[in-house]
């Protein structure tokens, strides 16, 4: 059974930065893509950053402000967060998707993090 845990979220003021981790267990983490997801209050969870074989990509919205790296000896992702805006206010969800075929997949997440900014 996979089992993802998320820690780091918490209250921090504009300009602030948070780094939020995500251990993984009951699966093969390096053989995986793993992922941070955000969902604010009335909005849909969106795709924050993601990290698969080496490669890295971002929402538009977090480029030059947040970084994804993962260690595989410790099964755990992370996120680091500078520079956080009032906007990215929201619960964070830890990603862990395993590929069977490159159309086929099963997503396992995370029970969320709140991360709050004050203005």
């Amino acid at each position: 059974q996979v089992q993802l845990v998320e820690s780091g979220g918490g209250l921090v003021h504009a300009g602030g930065s948070l780094r939020l981790s995500c251990q993984a267990s009951g699966t093969t983490f390096s053989r995986n893509a793993m992922g941070w997801y955000r969902q604010a209050p009335g909005k849909s969870r969106e795709l924050v950053a993601r990290i698969d074989s080496g490669s890295t990509n971002y929402a538009d919205s977090v480029k030059g402000r947040f970084t994804i790296s993962r260690d595989n000896a410790k099964n755990t992702v992370y996120l680091q967060m500078n520079n956080l805006k009032t906007e990215d206010t929201a619960v964070y969800y830890c990603n862990s998707r395993r590929y069977y075929s490159s159309s086929a997949y099963s997503d396992y997440w995370g029970q969320g993090t709140q991360v709050t900014v004050s203005s």
